[in-house]
């Protein structure tokens, strides 16, 4: 063998080890891609989902304040009567002591 024919064997030998390993790039390089495309498919719907969530979670705080509102009024304004009541009365008890 001469040393034009080793030359040359030599360079075929690392040509089709680069094209393996051109390819095996490319088939990670597609991997790669792949993966992202799910992970921002995955990603849109849990943005998704959070939005939902924010907004039933925006929804129940807004009814438990109409229901406070509208059910509780009574109550909260009979605690409340009841609790001047008692300011009061302390007062008149501190202003007897004087």
């Amino acid at each position: 063998m001469t040393a034009n024919e080793r030359t040359l064997a030599t360079f075929e030998t690392r040509l089709r080890q680069m094209i393996l390993r051109f390819q095996e790039l490319k088939k990670e390089n597609q991997e790669l891609y792949a993966t992202i495309q799910n992970d921002e498919k995955t990603m849109a719907e849990l943005r998704q989902k959070l939005e939902q969530k924010q907004y039933d979670y925006d929804s129940l705080k807004m009814a438990k304040m109409i229901e406070i509102t509208d059910g509780n009024l009574d109550d909260a304004k009979e605690r409340l009567s009841k609790l001047i009541r008692d300011v009061n009365k302390c007062i008149a008890v501190l202003s007897d002591e004087k």
